[in-house]
């Protein structure tokens, strides 16, 4: 399998990962200090995590043509809906003791987001950004129908010339990635769901 290929499909699930976390995280601040607008925001990324993914980056690419940033731009779009969920959720379990209390000592509403509210949801929130993760993985293998590359292009070859070994090398190359960040992520994710329960 060429190590080119592996690298160029992390690239792409990197970036969007940095990119759905840079608009998932305060769309689910948002919609969790907004109420009214709670249920535009949930429902809208529950929207686009229903289309699928091959249609999405087609719809995109008839607007902004072929390439890394359509791919990178749609995988954001799809990835979205558990980050926005898992911070509005992680964020509205808080207790409201700890929420009086903070209120109490006179912080300030961004102090008591950013120092008391969000590193308390933070262990909810990365589940969130571990199923994005996962899910940008496996959906970035259409990224080869809008000229992204990937992985995708060893699978979309081996199928189009019949080649099982390029099928099962892809196939097999995609899956161990998944299994591997997924687990790497479950590991962080445990420590810290106990760390919180202290």
């Amino acid at each position: 399998m060429n190590l080119s290929l592996v690298l160029e499909h992390l690239v792409l699930v990197l970036f969007t990962i940095l990119f759905t976390l840079l608009f998932g995280l305060p769309l689910g601040i948002y919609a969790y200090f907004d109420r009214r607008a709670k249920k535009v925001v949930l429902w809208s990324v529950e929207i686009l995590q229903t289309i699928p993914a091959l249609a999405l980056l087609g719809v995109i690419m008839v607007v902004a043509g072929a390439g890394k940033a359509t791919v990178i731009c749609g995988l954001t779009l799809y990835s979205m809906l558990p980050v926005v969920h898992n911070t509005y959720l992680g964020l509205s379990e808080v207790s409201p003791a700890i929420k009086e209390v903070a209120i109490g000592m006179g912080m300030t509403r961004a102090y008591r987001l950013f120092h008391v509210e969000l590193p308390i949801a933070f262990p909810v929130i990365f589940t969130g950004i571990r199923i994005a993760t996962v899910t940008a993985i496996g959906a970035a293998v259409f990224a080869t129908f809008v000229g992204g590359g990937g992985l995708g292009s060893v699978i979309y070859r081996g199928i189009r010339t019949q080649n099982m070994t390029m099928i099962l090398g892809g196939t097999l190359s995609l899956m161990l990635m998944a299994v591997i960040i997924d687990c790497s992520m479950g590991f962080v994710e445990g420590r810290l769901h106990r760390h919180r329960r202290k």
